[in-house]
């Protein structure tokens, strides 16, 4: 019995070891097929080197725009630039990514560095008036002289600002115009924000006759701002004479209230000082000239007055 199953075994062993041979073969071919893929002179391990590289480089971006993004919420960046400096990030990514993946293929990136800087540098002076306005609205949405919603005077324009761009500064006019002012000009220019402190000083200049006494013009002006409880009582208010005219004395009237009364208050006061002037007997005097006559007539000559 034993050596009826012999052959049998021996095949058996011959068989699995051409099995073997056959498989060894097969990986072997699969091997030397790969190696010798060529694509664009690129073997098909360089490609799937570059693709699982990039898929990396994905991943890394996708993470760091996360990181981008919260730092965002931390330093409290304004909405309207958020947009700008991520859609910049995720490009500057996106550049450093291809470099990588080109040079893992063996591709020359110095050359292609420089043809994208000479492409920037035509780029930049065909939109140089642009860029001068891009660079003013990110310096005015990082510094924030002035928010939404602020009075200002800024590139020779006044009014309440609407929106702050990227490129312009949407300005409402007291009398409801909107004025889009280049964030270039903004920038380098001076800028007026009337709404920056929560309190403003309203200065007034009225003028008394030389006959009425200086309390008297002091007591009529004080009850004219005791009148109006939107004038703070801190700081005091300030009345004195200003200077000596031909016609009248000078009064200066400083007094404090909130930005958003500062326009009402400066109005209804100079308003209120009349009727309280009217009130106390004190004469508001204008210029006037007065002329004499001589009429020569001899000795008795007379004088009249015009």
């Amino acid at each position: 019995m034993d050596f009826a199953w012999a052959p049998i075994r021996t095949l058996s062993a011959s068989a699995t070891a051409t099995t073997a041979d056959t498989s060894a073969t097969v990986q072997s071919g699969m091997a030397g097929l790969l190696a010798d893929f060529q694509l664009f002179s690129l073997s098909l391990s360089d490609v799937l080197g570059a693709l699982g590289l990039l898929v990396l480089c994905l991943l890394a971006i996708k993470m760091l725009l996360r990181i981008v993004e919260r730092s965002f919420d931390k330093l409290h960046i304004d909405y309207s630039l958020r947009a700008f400096v991520r859609s910049g990030v995720k490009l500057l990514l996106y550049f450093v990514a291809l470099l990588i993946v080109a040079d893992s293929l063996g591709i020359p990136v110095t050359s292609l560095i420089a043809m994208l800087s000479v492409i920037g540098l035509a780029v930049s002076l065909a939109v140089q008036g642009a860029l001068t306005n891009l660079a003013g609205g990110v310096l005015l949405l990082t510094t924030k002289p002035f928010a939404v919603g602020d009075y200002v005077e800024a590139g020779g324009v006044g009014g309440t600002v609407g929106e702050i761009g990227l490129f312009y500064t949407q300005l409402i006019t007291p009398d409801n115009k909107v004025i889009y002012t280049p964030n270039g000009e903004i920038s380098s220019g001076k800028i007026q924000n009337y709404n920056a402190n929560p309190t403003r000083r309203v200065e007034l200049t009225v003028s008394a006759s030389y006959d009425d006494p200086t309390s008297l013009v002091k007591k009529a002006i004080f009850s004219a701002i005791e009148a109006d409880p939107r004038i703070l009582k801190e700081p005091a208010p300030f009345v004195n004479i200003l200077s000596y005219g031909d016609s009248a004395i000078s009064y200066i009237v400083r007094v404090w209230t909130s930005s958003a009364n500062c326009w009402d208050v400066q109005f209804s006061l100079t308003e209120a000082i009349r009727d309280a002037f009217e009130s106390h007997g004190v004469t508001m005097t204008y210029n006037h000239l007065n002329v004499h006559l001589v009429e020569h007539g001899g000795p008795g000559q007379a004088e009249k007055e015009l």
